[in-house]
């Protein structure tokens, strides 16, 4: 410990001083035991626990709840099970950093402890009231076996700690319950209030019926006694919404984040469907008169846009008043199984924190990764101006890159080749690219294969393919793909082909790509953060110093690199792992 002391920030020096022989937040799996003969060894390695994205020395996490910046320090919560790796006796654990990727893990924040939340402490949101003061409002579980909701209320117990290790619970909970023809077992996750007119409000998913997800509306004067309003702030027929989330935007192409109680234009409203396991949001907006949210797209709420078209699930965004932005959190789970889970004795990971603002279109959120990240950034290799013809590869050599930051520049020679697209795939990315993976040659398909053996065996591929315009006038339809199905030779995996359409205008035959590769986790941007696809996998051969990195061309046309350059990405400091 010593020698990796000296090389730590000083906040970092001081912190671990101050928390020496204290308590640790998290403790060692008692079903982390000898791993069975039936899962491979690949599985329990240490080499395929992430190297830089969040997560705690041991056991299961889930959603990401209540990011918030306090008094020099930001804070992390997030759903945690202390006694093992698999979903269940779940906390608020607690981390704080300086810089979003150096993290170090405090107490648990909020246990059950209360009536109102003796059978769960579930997901939830922070606060900040006028006087500086954060609060959490979380959802609570108040009943046995049937999981009946009902939204509790949390502040510092001592605001003058910027580490807020200590959090008591106002003899008021709950503040909200469920009424008289409300689905009890459905109305959860709280969001960051807002504040307008004399009110503070905040939204709490629900489900109506059998179809109707909806944000609930909640108002109050003194964030102590909340009132439903008659109307939700908006629904729609597509199952529960849980982990709702609603801020404002800058105007077009401003990359600045608003605070969530500055009035704006354009609005984001977000829920995660519990039916598909994704993040799904519209841009639009509130009218503070009628108090409801509209999106811009008629079809929105049908045809909606993903934050990632991944793994990636129950997102939480905050404002970040030091840089002046908007960041999104989000958590992606494991794709072994549970077995495998309970062998290596942990569970689940967060995606690398996101700044988003709205596109210059208007009509789409971009993402990218934060700037702090590129501390981590090492051995760096580049290629430049290098031709990989239809059918052939190219390794990016000179660093490991099982654990590396790739940014890349694509041109294709010509789109002549391009393919029609099937109408009978319509807007169905992920369908689409099931049909044609990584490895369906022709047309105009090319990209990434990352975490590759040497004989290529294993690999999993992030690509373009490009088709056609649909008709006269428009666009070349680019599709973005993670395609793992063959990113590991381990049995009882799930390997889903992950996709998203790209809004972008290839016609000059140039396209970017980001992808953060960490041992079990490929996390990609494309065209400048249009597409994100986040995805888990489990090489058993391209591990370590046995994973290799390719441009790769699949298609019919030439294809240029015209700009590739690759980190190595050192460790941080996470959560004393």
């Amino acid at each position: 410990m010593g020698t990796r002391l000296l090389a730590l920030a000083p906040w970092l020096l001081l912190l671990l001083l101050q928390l020496a022989g204290a308590s640790h937040v998290v403790h060692r799996s008692l079903e982390a035991e000898q791993a069975p003969s039936s899962v491979p060894a690949s599985i329990v390695s240490p080499l395929l626990r992430t190297g830089y994205h969040f997560q705690p020395p041991m056991n299961w996490i889930n959603d990401p709840n209540g990011p918030l910046y306090y008094k020099g320090w930001y804070h992390l919560f997030y759903q945690y099970n202390p006694k093992g790796a698999v979903w269940g006796n779940i906390v608020w654990a607690h981390s704080v950093s300086q810089d979003l990727i150096n993290w170090i893990a405090l107490e648990p924040a909020i246990k059950p402890d209360i009536p109102s939340d003796q059978y769960g402490c579930w997901s939830g949101s922070a606060t900040i009231l006028p006087d500086g003061t954060p609060a959490i409002l979380y959802t609570g579980i108040d009943r046995p076996n049937i999981n009946y909701q009902v939204q509790n209320i949390a502040f510092p117990k001592n605001a003058s700690d910027p580490l807020l290790r200590e959090w008591v619970k106002p003899a008021y909970n709950p503040v909200a319950t469920p009424e008289p023809g409300m689905n009890a077992t459905q109305f959860r996750d709280p969001t960051t209030a807002w504040y307008a007119d004399g009110h503070w409000r905040m939204l709490v998913g629900g489900l109506k019926g059998a179809r109707r997800g909806l944000a609930y509306l909640y108002r109050s004067r003194d964030f102590k006694t909340w009132v439903r309003a008659k109307h939700p702030l908006h629904s729609a027929l597509t199952g529960m919404w849980e982990c709702p989330d609603f801020f404002p935007l800058q105007a077009p192409g401003l990359q600045a984040g608003l605070d969530t109680s500055v009035p704006s234009s354009k609005y984001v409203l977000k829920n995660s469907l519990d039916l598909t396991r994704y993040d799904y949001y519209t841009v639009g907006i509130y009218n503070k008169v009628t108090e409801r949210y509209v999106p811009d797209n008629p079809a929105g709420d049908y045809h909606r846009l993903r934050y990632d078209y991944g793994n990636f699930y129950a997102s939480k965004t905050f404002f970040d008043p030091v840089k002046h932005r908007r960041i999104l959190l989000g958590w992606a789970n494991e794709s072994d199984s549970v077995t495998y889970d309970k062998a290596k004795g942990w569970a689940g990971i967060h995606a690398i924190p996101r700044k988003v603002w709205l596109d210059p279109s208007g009509k789409q959120l971009l993402q990218w990764p934060i700037e702090e990240l590129e501390t981590l950034r090492g051995k760096s290799v580049s290629v430049s101006d290098k031709v990989v013809k239809p059918g052939e590869h190219f390794q990016v050599t000179g660093l490991g890159t099982y654990q590396a930051d790739v940014e890349v520049s694509l041109e294709v020679s010509g789109l002549e080749k391009a393919e029609a697209l099937d109408p009978a795939f319509g807007d169905d990315a992920e369908r689409l690219c099931g049909a044609k993976g990584a490895d369906v040659r022709g047309g105009v398909v090319f990209g990434l294969w990352v975490l590759a053996s040497a004989g290529l065996e294993e690999k999993t591929a992030v690509f373009f393919r490009v088709f056609k315009p649909a008709g006269h006038g428009a666009k070349p339809v680019v599709l973005m793909c993670t395609d793992p199905t063959k990113s590991s030779l381990s049995p009882d995996l799930y390997k889903p082909t992950f996709a998203g359409f790209v809004d972008t205008d290839i016609s000059s035959g140039k396209i970017s790509l980001r992808s953060l590769i960490d041992r079990s986790v490929v996390e990609s941007f494309g065209a400048g953060g249009k597409t994100c696809i986040l995805s888990r996998v489990y090489p058993s051969m391209a591990i370590g110093d046995k994973a290799h990195l390719y441009v790769f061309n699949n298609g019919e046309a030439d294809i240029k690199i015209s700009h590739l350059k690759a980190w190595e990405m050192k460790k941080p400091l996470m959560n004393g792992a």
